[in-house]
């Protein structure tokens, strides 16, 4: 496992892409509206937080506190697990799900940091197969903008996010790779991968 991400793997949270759905823009208008209303407040409260100038433990909370809001972390964590969830238990599905959901929010927030001084700003959304995908830029100080999409369900019965594109770059597949490396070297061990999971 790499000990870095880099900036493209910021965002760092499943399908990528994909075909428009070509229906009137007027079926889907109240749904791309609500997706866009999500993603405007991960934005804005992104942005708060690497405006606060708080410590990098406090961030890290907050950065925490924020993908539990707004991520569907379920889906994700299933997603990520892979097959080695089916064979799992519930306690050990609510374990894996508790412990990726700190993992990811340290690992992730503390390159958000690297945002300071900066901000991402919401440019558009669209209906993408059965989700829907909202553009956003983000500016950083001394760098060309770069493109983020988040992509947005309501499945789970509640509009979410379930993975986020970075310039071509998919971090919930990222994700699943890291975690399934994780799990080969514990010999399988769900456990043992949680609780590695629990202090990394």
């Amino acid at each position: 496992m790499a000990n870095e991400l880099s900036r493209r793997h910021v965002l760092g949270l499943g399908v990528a892409g994909g075909v428009a759905i070509c229906l009137p823009r007027a079926a889907w208008a109240l749904d791309v509206d609500q997706a866009r209303g999500l993603i405007d407040d991960v934005v804005n409260e992104i942005n708060r937080v690497i405006s606060s100038g708080g410590s990098e433990a406090a961030m890290l909370t907050q950065f925490e506190a924020l993908f539990a809001r707004y991520a569907d972390v379920p889906v994700i964590a299933r997603s990520v697990l892979g097959p080695a969830g089916r064979q799992a238990s519930p306690a050990q599905i609510a374990g894996f799900t508790q412990a990726f959901q700190g993992y990811i929010s340290r690992r992730y927030g503390r390159r958000f940091r690297e945002f300071i001084g900066g901000r991402i700003e919401v440019v558009d959304a669209r209906p993408v197969k059965s989700y829907y995908e909202v553009i956003t830029t983000a500016i950083l100080q001394g760098e060309s903008p770069f493109e983020v999409r988040f992509q947005v369900s309501d499945k789970s019965g509640k509009l979410l996010f379930f993975n986020i594109i970075i310039e071509g770059v998919n971090m919930l597949a990222s994700a699943r790779t890291e975690i399934g490396a994780m799990l080969d070297r514990q010999g399988g061990n769900l456990d043992a991968l949680i609780a590695e999971l629990q202090t990394t």
